[in-house]
């Protein structure tokens, strides 16, 4: 085979996210693609406007590789915008608008975007970041400059390996990671969640998660690769979510803990009655069983089982559905078909069934590093498996337990909180002398976090703690209590480390 040859063979496999969606405006131009319950837009339309963005973004010097950054609630531009920069190769950078200004200009300047886009609500956050450059508002000015452009026909030929987005993770060093996501694993992804919960093309996709995270922004992506209609809401807005549910058949309908006992009550005090749902729910292990119960019975649908993560999608654990009014009392989960999983102990050797282990994983789901995170990824990705830093146990006929997280990751209403965020803002007060922070179980959110605080010898409590965090620190991850010990209190292992799950253990058996 010659070298022109064997190129063309392995172009010939090079799909992307821009050429998926682009062959469904072609064969389908009138069909709806999205529709935020006030105006719809065709595959054809959402392509001629991405088409008329590219242009713009490429007269401001973006090309392949180039990030933008984006700070919007959802709405409908943000998928213009992903696939624009699909279409020339850019990579978008998903802000989250919850993040104080502190945390939002380190996310900026980690990726450094040649351009922002940012919703009218939010577009005063970016001033004074000097990472934040050529700023362009959604609105009038924004339909201007698409109106004014000459759209672009072609779109970049590119490896399926080039990146599409960067979604945000926490760190254990306190400040969030990008995690880079590629056109293949996008592209993967999508399949994957087709193959094992039976999402058909055509079906609809709710966007009612923030689409700065993996949820809203891979699903509404994927459905954009099928065919299928994206309907944007912003935020969790019962009543508008129960006119969805009502009018229209659903693949995957995304309810995070916190949010499913509520939804389930609405449903029952205003009688709604779903048209389809073939799959609801996240995260199954945060949510009471009896709301799952609730919620499936509610919706004739079951629930997903899963467990997976902004670098590897749903999987390793995206094969397992809780039935359809079953209160489950057993919550372990079924490996995906693709991909690989090893748990290992400390020295990465494997374990027997049994033992706890790390869950190590590899499949064409995986995402491709953090940006700009080398000595990480040279960690987490040792032996060519990504190491996911979270503790399993497989069982003898193979399914997984899951046992603990790493370092301790708070996951509080769908939001990953570490404890070394609190902790950097509350050791910013002079007057502490240490600190804690450490997951307590909440009915509502699944967990939320609470902070031990040990104060230096002649100070006195106050309220500034709490002001601290909520001035630099996004909402979710404000600590709901504050509790006061001496130094000497806190539980210490023999090299002086403070042991989390003594703490944990005194606000079980603290008096409610």
């Amino acid at each position: 085979m010659t070298d022109e040859v064997s190129t063309n063979v392995q172009r010939s496999a090079q799909s992307t996210v821009a050429g998926l969606f682009l062959e469904h405006a072609r064969r389908m131009p009138k069909a709806i693609a999205i529709d935020d319950g006030n105006n719809e837009r065709t595959y054809s339309e959402l392509s001629k406007r991405s088409a008329r963005l590219a242009s713009v973004l490429i007269a401001r010097n973006v090309g392949v590789g180039d990030r933008i950054a984006i700070l919007s609630e959802n709405r409908m531009e943000f998928l213009e915008v992903f696939i624009a920069a699909a279409r020339i190769g850019a990579i978008v950078a998903c802000q989250n608008w919850r993040l104080a200004k502190p945390e939002l200009r380190h996310c900026l300047s980690l990726v450094e975007p040649i351009i922002t886009l940012s919703s009218p609500r939010y577009a005063e956050n970016l001033k004074s970041i000097e990472a934040a450059r050529d700023v362009i508002v959604f609105g009038e000015a924004y339909e201007h400059i698409l109106r004014q452009s000459k759209p672009v026909d072609e779109i970049a030929d590119l490896d399926p390996e080039a990146a599409l987005l960067i979604l945000y993770t926490s760190g254990t060093t306190g400040l969030p990671k990008g995690a880079v996501i590629s056109h293949r694993a996008e592209i993967a992804r999508n399949l994957v969640i087709r193959a094992e919960f039976g999402i058909r093309p055509t079906d609809t996709f709710t966007a009612w998660s923030p689409l700065y995270h993996m949820g809203a922004a891979e699903n509404a992506l994927g459905t954009l690769m099928t065919g299928g209609k994206v309907i944007v809401v912003e935020g969790f807005d019962q009543e508008r979510l129960g006119q969805v549910v009502a009018q229209n058949e659903l693949g995957w309908l995304l309810l995070m803990p916190g949010m499913v006992g509520d939804f389930a009550s609405y449903l029952e005090s205003s009688g709604i009655q779903a048209k389809g749902v073939r799959v609801c729910g996240v995260m199954a292990d945060l949510v009471p069983p009896e709301d799952v119960q609730r919620i499936t019975t509610l919706l004739g649908a079951p629930y997903a089982n899963t467990f997976g993560a902004t670098e590897t999608g749903c999987p390793p654990c995206s094969s397992s559905l809780i039935p359809i009014g079953i209160a489950p009392n057993n919550l372990s989960k079924e490996q995906s078909s693709y991909c690989e999983v090893r748990l290992v102990d400390s020295e990465d050797n494997d374990v027997p069934d049994g033992l706890p282990g790390e869950l190590c994983m590899r499949g064409p789901t995986n995402f491709s590093g953090y940006w700009r995170a080398l000595e990480t990824n040279q960690q987490e990705f040792r032996g060519g498996w990504f190491h996911m830093g979270d503790v399993f146990v497989r069982n003898p006929d193979g399914t997984l337990d899951f046992v603990d997280r790493v370092k301790y990751l708070i996951k509080s209403g769908g939001e990953n909180i570490y404890p070394a965020e609190i902790e950097r803002v509350i050791m910013g007060d002079p007057r502490v002398a240490d600190v804690a922070v450490v997951r307590r179980t909440d009915s509502k959110w699944g967990e939320v976090p609470v902070a031990f605080v040990a104060l230096r010898e002649g100070e006195t409590k106050s309220d500034v703690l709490f002001v601290m965090c909520r001035e630099q620190l996004a909402g979710y991850k404000q600590p709901k209590d504050i509790i006061y010990i001496d130094i000497e209190d806190f539980p210490r292992s023999a090299s002086g480390k403070i042991q989390r799950h003594e703490l944990e253990k005194q606000l079980e058996t603290a008096p409610s």
